[in-house]
Protein backbone atom coordinates (compact mmCIF):
# COMPACT_ATOMS: atom_id res chain seq x y z
CA UNK A 1 0.00 0.00 0.00
CA UNK A 2 1.50 3.34 -0.82
CA UNK A 3 0.61 7.09 0.93
CA UNK A 4 -2.00 7.85 -1.09
CA UNK A 5 -4.48 4.76 -0.20
CA UNK A 6 -4.01 2.92 -2.77
CA UNK A 7 -3.51 -0.78 -2.80
CA UNK A 8 -1.54 -3.39 -5.02
CA UNK A 9 -2.74 -6.15 -5.32
CA UNK A 10 -2.67 -9.89 -7.46
CA UNK A 11 -6.05 -9.48 -9.34
CA UNK A 12 -8.44 -12.59 -8.95
CA UNK A 13 -10.88 -14.37 -11.94
CA UNK A 14 -13.56 -12.56 -9.71
CA UNK A 15 -12.48 -9.04 -10.57
CA UNK A 16 -12.26 -9.63 -14.41
CA UNK A 17 -15.79 -7.85 -14.86
CA UNK A 18 -14.25 -4.81 -13.72
CA UNK A 19 -11.23 -5.14 -15.11
CA UNK A 20 -13.18 -4.94 -18.74
CA UNK A 21 -15.56 -2.42 -17.97
CA UNK A 22 -12.47 -0.39 -16.80
CA UNK A 23 -10.43 -0.93 -20.05
CA UNK A 24 -13.26 -0.15 -21.87
CA UNK A 25 -14.35 3.22 -20.11
CA UNK A 26 -10.47 4.32 -20.04
CA UNK A 27 -10.21 3.99 -23.81
CA UNK A 28 -13.59 5.69 -24.62
CA UNK A 29 -12.65 8.63 -22.15
CA UNK A 30 -8.48 8.91 -21.79
CA UNK A 31 -7.79 7.84 -25.62
CA UNK A 32 -10.09 10.00 -27.56
CA UNK A 33 -7.77 12.55 -28.28
CA UNK A 34 -5.71 10.24 -30.19
CA UNK A 35 -7.99 7.87 -31.64
CA UNK A 36 -10.98 8.08 -33.40
CA UNK A 37 -14.28 6.30 -32.26
CA UNK A 38 -13.91 3.73 -35.23
CA UNK A 39 -10.40 2.78 -33.43
CA UNK A 40 -11.52 3.25 -30.23
CA UNK A 41 -14.44 0.60 -31.41
CA UNK A 42 -12.32 -1.95 -32.50
CA UNK A 43 -9.83 -1.76 -29.37
CA UNK A 44 -12.23 -1.98 -27.09
CA UNK A 45 -14.14 -5.02 -28.84
CA UNK A 46 -11.68 -7.66 -27.52
CA UNK A 47 -13.13 -8.00 -23.89
CA UNK A 48 -15.78 -9.78 -26.29
CA UNK A 49 -12.87 -12.07 -26.34
CA UNK A 50 -13.57 -14.14 -22.25
CA UNK A 51 -11.21 -16.41 -23.01
CA UNK A 52 -8.44 -14.23 -23.93
CA UNK A 53 -9.03 -12.34 -21.07
CA UNK A 54 -9.49 -15.02 -18.51
CA UNK A 55 -6.01 -16.58 -19.94
CA UNK A 56 -4.06 -13.35 -19.37
CA UNK A 57 -5.49 -12.74 -15.79
CA UNK A 58 -4.32 -16.32 -14.41
CA UNK A 59 -1.02 -16.77 -16.49
CA UNK A 60 0.41 -13.41 -16.39
CA UNK A 61 1.57 -11.19 -13.49
CA UNK A 62 -1.76 -9.70 -13.16
CA UNK A 63 -1.75 -6.95 -10.45
CA UNK A 64 -4.53 -4.44 -9.98
CA UNK A 65 -4.82 -0.93 -8.26
CA UNK A 66 -7.87 -0.25 -5.73
CA UNK A 67 -8.46 2.69 -3.64
CA UNK A 68 -11.47 2.05 -1.07
CA UNK A 69 -11.78 -1.53 -2.48
CA UNK A 70 -12.57 0.06 -5.91
CA UNK A 71 -10.60 -1.40 -8.82
CA UNK A 72 -9.11 2.11 -10.06
CA UNK A 73 -6.29 0.47 -12.35
CA UNK A 74 -4.47 -2.49 -13.52
CA UNK A 75 -1.30 -4.08 -14.92
CA UNK A 76 0.07 -6.91 -15.79
CA UNK A 77 3.62 -8.69 -16.91
CA UNK A 78 3.70 -11.64 -19.38
CA UNK A 79 7.27 -13.90 -19.10
CA UNK A 80 8.72 -11.08 -16.75
CA UNK A 81 9.96 -9.45 -20.09
CA UNK A 82 6.92 -8.01 -21.75
CA UNK A 83 4.32 -5.14 -19.77
CA UNK A 84 1.19 -6.14 -21.39
CA UNK A 85 -1.31 -4.01 -19.64
CA UNK A 86 -1.69 -0.59 -18.28
CA UNK A 87 -4.95 0.78 -17.49
CA UNK A 88 -5.94 3.41 -14.85
CA UNK A 89 -9.35 4.63 -14.21
CA UNK A 90 -10.47 7.66 -16.11
CA UNK A 91 -11.28 8.93 -13.04
CA UNK A 92 -8.24 8.18 -11.10
CA UNK A 93 -5.92 9.89 -13.62
CA UNK A 94 -2.86 11.75 -12.29
CA UNK A 95 -3.06 10.66 -8.60
CA UNK A 96 0.08 7.94 -8.64
CA UNK A 97 -1.81 4.84 -9.70
CA UNK A 98 0.32 4.52 -12.72
CA UNK A 99 3.40 5.13 -10.87
CA UNK A 100 2.46 2.77 -8.24
CA UNK A 101 1.60 -0.27 -11.10
CA UNK A 102 4.65 0.45 -12.78
CA UNK A 103 6.65 0.05 -10.18
CA UNK A 104 5.38 -3.45 -9.10
CA UNK A 105 5.61 -4.59 -12.72
CA UNK A 106 9.38 -3.12 -12.91
CA UNK A 107 10.32 -4.99 -9.68
CA UNK A 108 8.67 -8.24 -10.91
CA UNK A 109 10.48 -7.88 -14.07
CA UNK A 110 14.20 -7.06 -12.27
CA UNK A 111 13.66 -9.85 -9.94
CA UNK A 112 14.04 -12.59 -12.87
CA UNK A 113 17.90 -12.21 -13.26
CA UNK A 114 17.96 -13.22 -17.08
CA UNK A 115 15.86 -10.12 -17.95
CA UNK A 116 17.41 -7.55 -18.99
CA UNK A 117 15.01 -5.19 -21.33
CA UNK A 118 11.51 -4.79 -21.09
CA UNK A 119 9.31 -4.30 -23.89
CA UNK A 120 5.79 -3.43 -24.72
CA UNK A 121 3.53 -2.32 -27.59
CA UNK A 122 2.34 1.24 -26.13
CA UNK A 123 -0.94 3.37 -26.91
CA UNK A 124 -0.96 7.38 -28.29
CA UNK A 125 -1.58 8.10 -25.48
CA UNK A 126 0.14 5.92 -22.76
CA UNK A 127 3.61 6.95 -24.81
CA UNK A 128 4.69 9.64 -22.66
CA UNK A 129 4.57 8.23 -19.23
CA UNK A 130 6.73 5.12 -20.67
CA UNK A 131 9.11 8.01 -22.53
CA UNK A 132 9.45 9.39 -18.88
CA UNK A 133 10.08 5.91 -17.69
CA UNK A 134 13.20 5.74 -19.71
CA UNK A 135 11.43 3.69 -22.23
CA UNK A 136 12.54 4.23 -25.95
CA UNK A 137 10.44 3.93 -28.92
CA UNK A 138 11.76 0.58 -31.47
CA UNK A 139 9.20 0.78 -33.63
CA UNK A 140 5.73 2.64 -34.85
CA UNK A 141 3.49 -0.16 -35.81
CA UNK A 142 0.36 0.13 -37.44
CA UNK A 143 -1.93 -2.99 -36.24
CA UNK A 144 -5.13 -3.81 -38.58
CA UNK A 145 -7.42 -4.49 -36.08
CA UNK A 146 -11.11 -6.02 -38.39
CA UNK A 147 -9.96 -3.68 -40.94
CA UNK A 148 -9.07 -0.84 -38.95
CA UNK A 149 -5.73 0.49 -38.70
CA UNK A 150 -4.84 1.51 -34.87
CA UNK A 151 -1.17 2.52 -34.15
CA UNK A 152 1.05 2.19 -31.72
CA UNK A 153 4.94 1.73 -30.42
CA UNK A 154 6.66 -0.98 -29.87
CA UNK A 155 8.84 0.30 -27.21
CA UNK A 156 11.97 -0.81 -24.98
CA UNK A 157 13.40 -0.38 -21.99
CA UNK A 158 17.14 -1.42 -20.65
CA UNK A 159 17.17 -2.99 -16.70
CA UNK A 160 19.45 -2.38 -15.41
CA UNK A 161 20.82 -4.89 -12.91
CA UNK A 162 23.48 -4.43 -10.44
CA UNK A 163 25.71 -6.88 -9.72
CA UNK A 164 28.16 -7.51 -6.68
CA UNK A 165 30.96 -8.71 -7.50
CA UNK A 166 34.29 -10.48 -4.71
CA UNK A 167 37.44 -8.97 -5.17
Amino acid sequence: MSNKGIVIRPAKLSDLAAIQELFVETIETVCRHDYSPEQIAVWTSSVENTKRWTDKLMKQYFIIAEIDHKIVGFASLENNEYFDFMYVHKDYQRQGIADDLYSEILARAIKKQSTTVLTSDVSITARPFFEKKGFKIIAEQKNDIKGVEVMNYKMTKELRTEKTTNC
